[in-house]
């Protein structure tokens, strides 16, 4: 056991340390919130990626490539084919345009992109930012209590706690450099960490062991791309659900912040090959821990939830302690915490920044100095974490048979669905409007309700949203009622006006 306290000790540390640097250069709301815009390709294409897989791939998608079997590649597929899109499509013209702007934040990028004269815009967004990081930001606690019981047998809520505590102080004291640091060094971690687990898992098996025979005699569905019973309307909304999680890459705003605060476009150019093969590395090999898991350590007539928990998600750390001594099982401990507080750390940034700028400085005209601004956010960003952590400890009594993967995904839906839709079309279509992003906001923000908690209790229709999950339905929602309502209420000066800023920045480069 003192093996996996001295690593865990060791990367708590570290991560303090850089907190400590990164605090050096915090002197105002640009510094705490975006780093000054002075990251390097290196640092965002790590940081975002990082920040967009959470403990749901480490906990969530490792127990859900045990449950599922080969199913569970189409998470891999539609997450490359998100970050894709985000960094070889829509980043440089978010980048170019939230220069031209000035913005700081998303709510600053889309208030001056639709000349929007009114708060609502602004207030919603803010609004939305606040309700699903609030979500997200508590399974990523609950993930980090979940974490220390499996491995170091503590009690869920001192784990929880001691996790939370720690995410704190680093992002108080450094704010986004902090974030975007810490970030690029548990990045780093999560690839050493769940590359290395299902190749020396693969190496020590013998022979005689045949993987995939085993799995099919298991279970044939383990085999299937389309699970079991092969393809049919269930199983297709299923596969549908996970590889449309690769949605919230596309313009939610703890991601995109990275666009905002790296350097140049030519920095995008660069980090984009980073960003993809990130993705595509973690991802693969986290499913792969969990199909490696199910014939380890189940049989034919095995239920996997009694050896492997809730929705499997004990797998990877059964499989840890199955193959690595225990020195190394301290790395492990560490790769599950980066997942958990890269995420947790951007997310209070962006949730504080948003407080702070978009509602308390631009919407009541409060003038905040450099030093002062600074401060405020990070007594937000204190206080919002202390709700995410009361959630989390009300939520663990509520439902005790939650999965990490499911409640993770409604936080990250919740998110996409109300920014993704209107910020793709803010990019690249001139006709949507200001009333149109308004209304793309609203419909994503109640669709994300009604698909979890109304839709999938109706019985022809329920088994699908819960198959599919919140994701699908609501992006397309968001989408069509956005193009709608531009559609019914154009406004061509402002048009006009985005015509004029195309070609602004394409006359820079």
């Amino acid at each position: 056991m003192i093996e996996k306290y001295s690593v865990i000790a060791l990367y708590f540390t570290v991560l303090l340390v850089l907190g400590l640097f990164a605090a050096r250069g915090v002197r105002d709301m640009k510094g705490f919130v975006v780093g000054g815009k002075s990251l390097s390709f290196w640092v965002a294409a790590f940081s975002a990626q990082a920040t967009g897989e959470s403990a749901w791939l480490l906990l969530g998608v490792t127990g859900m490539g045990a449950m599922l079997g080969f199913s569970a590649f189409w998470i891999v597929i539609g997450e490359v084919v998100g970050v894709f899109f985000a960094w070889f499509v829509m980043g440089k013209r978010f980048k170019r345009l939230t220069d031209l702007y000035s913005s700081i934040t998303m709510t600053d990028f889309l208030v001056s992109r639709f000349e929007s004269k009114t708060n609502i815009l602004r207030l919603l967004s803010a609004i939305s930012i606040i309700v699903f990081v609030l979500i997200y930001i508590s399974a990523q606690i609950d993930a980090t209590g979940s974490a220390f019981e499996r491995f170091l047998e503590w009690d869920y809520h001192v784990g929880a706690i001691v996790g939370f505590v720690f995410v704190v102080i680093y992002s108080v004291i450094g704010g986004f450099t902090a974030v975007a640091w810490t970030d690029t060094f548990q990045g780093a971690v999560m690839v050493l960490s769940l590359v290395a687990l299902p190749l020396v898992a693969y190496m020590m098996l013998g022979p005689s062991d045949h993987v995939y025979d085993t799995l099919s005699s298991i279970d044939p569905g383990l085999v299937s791309m389309w699970g079991n019973g092969g393809f049919t309307p269930m199983n297709f909304a299923t596969v549908l659900g996970m590889m449309l999680i690769g949605l919230g890459f596309l313009g939610s705003p703890q991601v995109f912040a990275r666009f905002l605060a790296i350097k140049s476009v030519e920095e995008i150019r660069r980090g984009r090959w980073i960003a993809l093969l990130f993705t595509l590395l973690v991802d693969a090999s986290a499913v792969s821990v969990g199909v490696l898991g199910r014939y380890l350590f189940t049989e034919i007539g095995t239920d996997p939830v009694e050896v492997l928990g809730n929705g499997a998600q004990n797998v990877l750390p059964t499989l840890v302690e199955y193959v690595f001594p225990s020195i190394l099982v301290g790395l492990y401990v560490a790769a599950v915490l980066s997942a958990i507080m890269s995420t947790v750390s951007s997310l209070l940034i962006v949730a504080a920044g948003s407080i702070t700028h978009d509602i308390y400085r631009k919407m009541f005209n409060s003038e905040l100095d450099g030093a002062k601004s600074a401060n405020v956010s990070r007594w937000l960003t204190i206080i919002f974490a202390l709700l995410a952590l009361a959630l989390t400890i009300i939520i663990s009594f509520v439902s005790p048979t939650r999965t990490i993967f499911w409640f993770v995904i409604f936080g990250w839906s919740g998110i996409a669905a109300v920014f993704c839709p209107m910020v793709i079309m803010s990019l690249f279509w001139r006709g949507f409007t200001a009333r149109g992003a308004i209304a793309a906001m609203i419909a994503g923000f109640m669709m994300t309700i009604l698909a979890k908690f109304v839709f999938s209790e109706i019985d022809v229709i329920g088994p699908y949203f819960v198959a599919m999950e919140t994701m699908p339905p609501a992006f397309l929602f968001s989408f069509i009622i956005g193009y709608i309502v531009s559609i019914m209420m154009p406004d061509k000066e402002l048009a006009d006006n985005y015509d004029k800023d195309i070609r602004k920045i394409t006359k820079r480069g």
